[in-house]
Order: C-alpha cells, then structure tokens, then sequence
C-alpha cells in the first residue's frame, strides 16, 4: 500500500471514530439521564419521548466503529444498546382488580388540534359508540358541532371551549357531575360520572408541551395531575388525555407512581405511537393515554387515525370493578 493510501485509511478511520463518538455521546447523556430518573433540560427532555428510537444511531456507531476498528467504541455502543433495551421495558407494576366486575365501559380521548378533527371525532365516536370521551382543543366551533352530532347519544357533558388549544370537553352517556379540575395553562376539567350507581371520577390531562428552554409549566402541570391522582381516595379514577409525554420521562413516572395504570400496557401496547400522527405507527411517541385506578381491567386497546390532527385517539375497552373495602 502507498503512502497515500495509507494516509487515507487513517483518515476514514479518524472521521468513523469521531462521528461514532458523537453519536455515542448524545446518546450516553439522554440514556444516563433516564438512568437517573431525570428529565434534565432541552433537548433532552424532548429527546427521552423517542427513547426507543435512539436504538437507531447507536447501532449505526456500532457500525462505524467496527469500520473503523475502534474496538473502545465498539464496546461502549453495545453497553448503551443494553442500556436502551433495559429502559425500553415497561414501566411500574400491575395489579388486577379485587373486586368483582361492575360494568364494561368503552373510553375514547381524543386531541383534536385547535377543533379541525371535530367532525372526524363525532363519526368516529358514532363508529365506536364510546361512553366516555375526552376532548382536548375543542374551540367553541368545535364544541357546537360535538354538541350539535352527538348530543343524543352522549347528553352529558363538561366543556371548557377555548380558542386555539385551550379548550378541553368531557362527554358521556352516563351522568356528569362537574368537579374541580386540574389549573393549568390550558383546560383540564374533571367530573363524576355516575356508572350504574358507583361513582368514577374522571379527570381530562391536557398539560402544556416541553417546549424548548421553556419545561418549567409542563413540569408543574404533571405535577400537578399527580397530585390530583395522589389524592383521589378510594374512589375509582380515569385520568386521560394529551399529556404531551411517556413513559421515559420522569414526571409522567410519577403519576404512574400513585398507582394508576395505562390502560395500553395492561392491552399488551405500551409503546404505540400516538404522535406525530403523520408518521405513527412506524415511528412517534406515545404522549397520549387512559391511564386507570387499579378498579379497573383492560379489554382491549385500540389507536384510531383522525384526519384533521396530528394526534391518533386512543380507545379502551375496560371492565369497571366493585371497589374492595
């Protein structure tokens, strides 16, 4: 071999080494940050919602540091690859229900960005026939068209329209009692429906997104939807909606904490997209969940494509429990 050809092989070992290293490294700071039970700060909080997806580079600097002969690299990508597929699992226990079946309830929660899905959402609900729906961006037009297709079939209701994606609207064929909702930038009302004489408290989640540089509201706001679950008492709970984060952030972790379950784990989906719609199911995050009390166990679990949002809507079909005790 020449000179040359010597200098060059160096070189494209070099450039394979320091793009597998950078690779590596931003992979290592979102990883080491799940390790810690963290969201940090921008970007990784944004980055840790496509933490399975980060299997993607460090196989490719895998890759390049075999090319390279980097055997240091090459061992430090197999142990973040461990690393991934650990936290890729499921995260928190189950539990089964104690108590004997009560009634069976179909759940649907749906955002509807800024109310363009909402003529999309009422034939779905008129396909789906949920009893429960939970609406996040309901404007008023939006609002007036849920209230004007599906006012028979679900007459009960607590909404909060708002311009933009301020607005948020429960629906039910079971009777709604409002209660106090969650404060939050945008609207998150809560009620009581009253399901064949057992009260189940309901409670829409619509926190603010982690915006870049700006996490301190969507922190405070799953804070506070945990505080919420925390608190509920023995009463059974059905805490859904856009939380705008997944299981690999730390604040979602901790509602989860309070013992509620989501309801696409116990359906055997725990990391189906629902967001970015245009790209789901082969890649997105799954910001949107049912997350429910342990009164309640789950059927099945269904994702359903609604032109007008960039949001799949989430159905569950579960089975309502006599609480024990």
């Amino acid at each position: 071999m020449t000179a040359r050809g010597t200098y060059d092989g160096h070189g494209r070992h070099r450039a394979g080494r320091w793009l597998a290293g950078l690779l590596l490294l931003g992979v290592t700071v979102v990883g080491a940050c799940r390790a810690a039970d963290t969201d940090a700060l921008t970007p990784v909080t944004q980055a840790l919602a496509f933490l399975p997806w980060l299997l993607v580079p460090t196989v490719t600097a895998l890759l390049l540091a075999l090319l390279a002969r980097w055997w240091t690299g090459l061992v430090w990508a197999v142990a973040v690859m461990g690393l991934l597929a650990w936290y890729i699992e499921p995260y928190g226990r189950t539990r089964l229900p104690d108590g004997p079946p009560l009634a069976s309830l179909r759940i649907l929660t749906a955002n509807v960005e800024f109310g363009q899905a909402a003529g999309a959402l009422a034939a779905a609900v008129g396909d789906q026939d949920p009893d429960l729906v939970f609406v996040q961006e309901c404007d008023q037009s939006c609002d007036e068209l849920l209230r004007r297709e599906l006012g028979a079939s679900h007459p009960h209701r607590v909404a909060e329209p708002a311009a933009g994606s301020h607005g948020s609207v429960l629906l039910g064929k079971f009777p709604l009692t409002p209660a106090e909702g969650v404060d939050g930038t945008m609207a998150m009302p809560g009620a009581v429906a009253d399901v064949r004489g057992q009260p189940v408290r309901l409670q829409l989640a619509h926190p603010m997104p982690p915006l870049p540089g700006g996490t301190g509201p969507w922190r405070r706001e799953l804070g506070a939807l945990r505080d919420l679950a925390a608190g509920h008492g023995r009463t059974p709970l059905v805490l859904a909606g856009d939380f705008n984060a997944s299981q690999d952030h730390a604040a979602f972790r901790r509602v989860l904490d309070t013992g509620l379950q989501d309801a696409a784990r116990l359906g055997g989906h725990d990391r189906t997209p629902t967001w970015p719609a245009r790209t789901t199911p082969a890649f997105g995050a799954q910001i949107d969940h049912v997350l429910l009390s342990r009164d309640f166990s789950v059927r099945t679990i269904r994702f359903l494509d609604l032109p007008g949002t960039d949001h799949r809507a989430v159905l569950a079909h579960v089975t309502l429990h006599r609480p024990s005790g």
